[in-house]
């Protein structure tokens, strides 16, 4: 083990397995920002911290080009999720910073999830928790409930949790049609699911639309208001994946004005969000607040790995597997 001694800031406290790797070690000097993980990004404090920092761990918070000159000994950076669309990666590569993010330790989390938000859409389970609280034990009105066996589901993005998700929809009696444009159509087709390489003509047929790929510039804003008129009036759109893939003012008015029956959320525009969010008065949405990683099993998957790529990092043993821009491994001294 080096004897170098690496400074380590945490933005928050991690699952205690994850922490006593750290307590482990001998040459780590730790600073944790709070010891909450859930919460506001930490900007102001996670901006100060790197000054000193030799590696970070970051949630939600982001990393700027102006954030990382200000901190020159910077090397390495752990993000505890999957998705990086809040660092600035080519500035991290350029100053040969290297990303690591948690890749399978939240799939199954997730896929659960968007099973989750299908299934509490298609039975209207918090309106009719909230009509038995309230006294009245048979809702009669509104939408009808549904199964969703038979269903024909389209599944946007087939990685890691897309092919989940895909395989749980089938388990479920569901018809699964798979749009991925970097994903061989004959591999979907092998998995026993539609492939479906024209994405509208593919939302044109689907009961149920749920987004799995990442937020980049081809994916910004793509489930639009054009996007929301080819789908079905009795279809379902769920997100589970990030909130930008949305125009939500656009879905907000195709869930107000019919052209959509309902929507399953869990990833928003803005985090935490604004309290005037139209989609907050929509009684056809089931919201949850960006928690699909957060049973307990799932935090203590995704805090052993983040630390992990830390760790390994300092060692000289990162795998590649684990990080965003392995093109700066070889080309920087961990030490």
């Amino acid at each position: 083990m080096s004897a170098i001694r690496h400074r380590l800031v945490l933005c928050r406290a991690l699952h205690p397995t994850a922490m006593e790797m750290i307590a482990a070690r001998t040459d780590i000097d730790l600073r944790v920002l709070t010891d909450q993980f859930r919460g506001p990004p930490l900007q102001a404090e996670l901006t100060e911290a790197m000054k000193a920092a030799d590696g970070v761990m970051i949630g939600l918070e982001k990393i700027t080009d102006a954030m990382l000159a200000g901190a020159p000994d910077l090397r390495v950076i752990s993000r505890f999720g999957v998705g990086f669309d809040n660092l600035d990666i080519p500035a991290c590569t350029q100053r040969r910073i290297l990303v690591g993010v948690v890749n399978g330790a939240n799939d199954l989390s997730v896929a659960e999830h968007a099973m989750m938000l299908m299934l509490t859409t298609a039975r209207r389970t918090l309106e009719m928790d909230a009509s038995v609280r309230a006294g009245t034990w048979m809702v009669q009105s509104g939408r009808r409930m549904h199964e969703l066996a038979g269903r024909r589901v389209l599944v946007v993005g087939y990685g890691r949790i897309g092919t989940r998700v895909a395989r749980l929809c089938s388990a479920f009696g569901m018809e699964v049609a798979v749009h991925d444009p970097g994903f061989p159509t004959p591999r979907i087709a092998a998995d026993g699911h539609i492939p479906a390489p024209d994405l509208m003509a593919a939302v044109a047929e689907a009961d149920i639309v749920t987004l799995h790929c990442p937020l980049e510039d081809a994916t910004r804003g793509m489930v639009n208001a054009t996007f929301l008129a080819h789908m079905q009036p009795h279809a379902w759109l769920i997100n589970t994946a990030r909130g930008g893939l949305v125009d939500e003012a656009a879905l907000a008015h195709a869930l107000a004005n019919g052209v959509i029956a309902a929507a399953g959320v869990d990833v928003l525009v803005t985090e935490p969000p604004n309290p005037e969010n139209p989609l907050f008065k929509l009684p056809n949405v089931v919201l949850s607040p960006h928690n699909a990683a957060a049973p307990l099993e799932c935090y203590a998957k995704m805090s052993r790995r983040a630390v992990s790529n830390l760790l390994d990092y300092f060692d000289g043993v990162i795998d590649p597997g684990y990080t965003v821009n392995p093109e700066v491994l070889g080309r920087n001294a961990a030490s």
